[in-house]
């Protein structure tokens, strides 16, 4: 028992590794792939790879597809499209290691959410801990500048990810509301939600395409969009939904805490990305609420 919680921990790490790896390819090829089609060509492929295995699965589960109806759309919409649109766009014009960090208040956006959409309120000292977080949000946002906060000067790019992470929000609470409707296996779940998906990217895709021009099919940019569909897309789902079945769902989330210390990694490895003051003062005023939020949770809960 303890080795498959160990190697259950250990893919919950690589999936949050791969993810890490994904804000990291956005900012490292932010000049060579606008972001429109990085995100369109990344589900493209992958659900090229996917959909031989999941074809079958599909056609069988044809029955629940229908009775979801108009629901799939609408989480399509917002968790492969818009979502992943938005995080490679704010990789135009913020750090890799900012995309992760302010990523780190999904928790919180899902806390908040959760008691509006689906009267889950967390428990009474967990508002505390979303106070620190909220408060490490703003410092990271503002780059440790009370100055630029009280002239609003953000960087375009961590306020196009806080649009990221509450859509990645609506979609989570969304999944969870509407899951009576959406008993289909994880990954035919997911080969439906790319299929309706990728046509909604497409005409944004196109219209890019005519501003700005694609990108040339060179091997470095190949290799990461390669990287986008396989690694960050199918192997980070297959590791992350294996984990959170043998774990659980509230132990598989803490790991995603790790994701702006991978990322400040590689960043430095690859990109030359080095690690500021408001980083720290901010991340680490984000990690400290969310993690007495969500202690505060399991305690109740264990309650």
């Amino acid at each position: 028992m303890a080795n498959r919680q160990g190697w259950a921990f250990a893919g919950l790490l690589l999936a949050v590794l791969c993810w890490s790896g994904n804000a990291l390819v956005a900012r490292a090829f932010h000049d060579a792939i606008p972001p429109l089609a990085l995100s369109f060509w990344r589900w493209v492929l992958a659900t090229c790879l996917l959909l031989p295995f999941v074809a079958r699965s599909i056609w069988a589960h044809r029955a629940a597809l229908h009775a979801a109806g108009w629901r799939l759309p609408i989480v399509a919409a917002l968790g492969i499209s818009t979502y992943n649109s938005l995080l490679y766009t704010a990789a135009q014009s913020t750090e890799a290691i900012n995309l992760t960090l302010v990523n780190t208040c999904l928790p919180l956006f899902t806390f908040i959410g959760g008691g509006l959409l689906l009267n889950e309120w967390p428990a009474r000292r967990a508002w505390f801990g979303m106070a620190i977080a909220a408060g490490g949000l703003v410092y990271l946002i503002s780059r440790g500048s009370w100055e630029a906060f009280s002239g609003l000067s953000f960087q375009a790019g961590d306020l196009i990810m806080l649009v990221a992470v509450l859509v990645w929000a609506l979609y989570t609470l969304l999944l969870r509301r509407w899951s009576g409707f959406l008993q289909l296996p994880p990954l035919t779940l997911l080969g439906v939600l790319m299929l309706l998906g990728v046509p909604m990217i497409m005409p944004f895709y196109l219209y890019e395409l005519g501003q700005v021009g694609g990108f040339t099919p060179t091997p470095t940019n190949l290799a990461a969009i390669g990287y986008t569909a396989i690694f960050a897309s199918l192997v980070a789902y297959l590791s992350w939904n294996h984990g959170v079945k043998t774990v659980g769902a509230a132990k598989a989330a803490m790991t995603t805490y790790l994701m702006p210390v991978f990322t400040a990694i590689l960043a430095w490895l690859v990109l030359g990305e080095g690690v500021q003051l408001f980083h720290l003062v901010g991340g680490g005023l984000i990690f400290a609420g969310l993690l007495l939020a969500a202690q505060t949770t399991v305690r109740r809960a264990v309650r």
